[in-house]
């Protein structure tokens, strides 16, 4: 059938067999060839990020997957469908229109021991934003994303001038064998990084003018959150055949050190929202 075979004659089937022949294989390169162009783009502009996020949002279960306004109470038992991009949600916009924020009477939330400073805004990976006078904000993780990691063997800060984007890689930890991909909560340019610690480690400047933190969980939501994931964090305990939260429920200062017979990789892949 093709012209190098001993005995091919050129007939009107031959030729309409190598012509299909060649066009599946010129469409079956171009297309090839254009995914590679697009992912290289993608790459160039950090669209990457995006992509993997929203592959990983979907293979997360789906009380992981649960609006804000579901554990509020607006919107009981909805799924999030903008993979945690409030910015682009219409319903989100027109809740808030409807019920107005307003500013917190207190200057920290308590749940169950742990401190949530209401001075800031909160990513669902267990990250906080911290609006600073000049404009930046600092980040930093809450206090159980804190308890999740403490004492950790390494953490891996990026370096300065990095371009941060929201839902993609903030920095890395490692902890208890746990490889933790800590994400991004905004977009932004790192400026300053130190020591992570409770008072943060990354210090951002926005990419355009300002910053657009509307997917940030703010302080009206901060204690319905948290203990929705600490129902989150005694499930992914409990699938280790660990009974109960130490001391009654109420989070350790190193949950990892107290469950050494813990799969401590799926923990804070579950906990830090890594499909």
């Amino acid at each position: 059938m093709f012209p190098w075979n001993y005995g091919f004659h050129w007939t009107a089937g031959s030729v309409i067999f190598l012509g299909a022949f060649y066009c599946v294989i010129i469409v079956v390169a171009a297309t090839v060839i254009a995914a590679l162009i697009r992912a290289r783009r993608a790459v160039a502009s950090g669209h990457d990020e995006n992509i993997r996020w929203l592959s990983e949002f979907h293979e997360l279960p789906a009380a992981s997957r649960a609006c804000r306004h579901s554990f509020t109470g607006e919107l009981p038992g909805r799924e999030c469908p903008n993979a945690f991009d409030c910015r682009r949600c219409e319903k989100h916009a027109q809740l808030l229109a409807a019920h107005p924020s307003s500013p917190p009477s207190d200057v920290e939330e308590e749940v169950f021991g742990m401190a949530f400073p209401l001075d800031r805004l909160y990513h669902r990976g267990h990250t906080w934003v911290k609006p600073e006078p000049d404009g930046t904000l600092s980040i930093g993780l809450d206090e159980l994303g804190w308890r999740l990691v403490a004492a950790a063997e390494r953490v891996e800060l990026p370096p300065l001038g990095t371009r941060l984007r929201a839902n993609g890689t903030g920095w890395r930890i490692r902890k208890h064998g746990a490889e933790v991909r800590v994400l991004a909560p905004v977009d932004g340019i790192i400026i300053e990084s130190g020591e992570p610690d409770r008072g943060g480690c990354l210090r951002v400047k926005p990419v355009g003018n300002t910053f657009d933190l509307r997917h940030l969980l703010g302080p009206g939501e901060v204690k319905a959150w948290i203990l929705r994931e600490l129902e989150r964090l005694q499930l992914a305990l409990s699938a280790a055949g660990v009974p109960a939260l130490a001391d009654g429920g109420i989070p350790v200062d190193d949950i990892a050190a107290n469950y050494p017979e813990a799969d401590w990789d799926a923990v804070c892949g579950e906990m830090f929202l890594e499909g």
